[in-house]
C-alpha cells in the first residue's frame, strides 16, 4: 500500500490524502469520497498493519503450548508490526492527535489476541483473561516504546537490537502461568 510506504519512509506527517491521490494517480477528490477524510485515511492504514500482524500472531499463538520458543515469536512480531511496519510512530500520532476513535482497528486486535491465547492456553483457574490482557499489554506498550525510543536507549545502555525482545520474551511465561506454575 502506497500509505504505508510514506508512512515509512516519511513518518505519520507524510500520509496525506493528497500525497497518496498524487502516488496512485487518482484525485484528492476521489480519496476524499472513498475514506472521508485525511483521519479515515489512517485510520484505515492502521487497520491494514493491524491485520498483517493479526497473521503473523496465528502461527506464534498455535504453538504456545508445545513450543519454548513461541514467547519469542509472539513478541517478534508485536515488535516488528510496531517497528518495521510503522504501526508505533502512527499509533503515536494518532495519540497526540487525540482522535482515538482511530485506533478502534487496535482495540479489535488486542480483544482478539487475549481471547486467542486464552482459547490455547485455556482457563481451569477463572484467571487467565487477567493475566493475559496484563501479558498482552506488557508487549504492547514495550514494543511502542522501542519503536519510539528504543534505538538510541539501546546504545545509552549499551544493549545489542535485540535485548528488548529477550528480556519481554522471558518474562512472558511469568504472565500467562498461574501463579503457583510461575514460582
Amino acid at each position: 500500500m502506497c500509505a504505508r510506504a510514506r508512512l515509512l519512509s516519511g513518518g505519520p506527517d507524510a500520509v496525506t490524502l493528497k500525497a497518496v491521490a498524487d502516488d496512485i494517480g487518482v484525485t484528492h477528490t476521489n480519496l476524499i469520497h472513498h475514506f472521508g477524510s485525511a483521519a479515515g485515511l489512517q485510520s484505515a492504514l492502521m487497520g491494514s498493519m493491524v491485520a498483517d500482524l493479526a497473521q503473523a500472531l496465528d502461527t506464534a499463538i498455535v504453538r504456545l503450548r508445545t513450543d519454548e520458543g513461541a514467547p519469542l515469536e509472539l513478541v517478534n512480531a508485536v515488535f516488528d508490526a510496531f517497528a518495521e511496519g510503522g504501526a508505533g510512530k502512527l499509533a503515536a500520532w494518532i495519540v497526540l492527535k487525540g482522535d482515538l476513535s482511530q485506533l478502534e482497528p487496535v482495540r479489535d486486535a488486542v480483544t482478539g489476541l487475549v481471547h486467542a491465547i486464552q482459547e490455547k492456553l485455556g482457563d481451569p483457574d477463572g484467571q487467565a483473561h487477567a493475566r493475559i490482557s496484563g501479558a498482552v499489554l506488557f508487549i504492547a506498550l514495550s514494543a511502542f516504546g522501542e519503536a519510539l525510543i528504543g534505538p538510541p536507549l539501546r546504545d545509552m545502555l549499551d544493549q545489542d537490537e535485540d535485548s528488548s525482545r529477550r528480556v519481554i520474551a522471558g518474562l512472558l511465561p511469568h504472565f500467562l502461568l498461574k501463579p503457583a506454575q510461575a514460582e
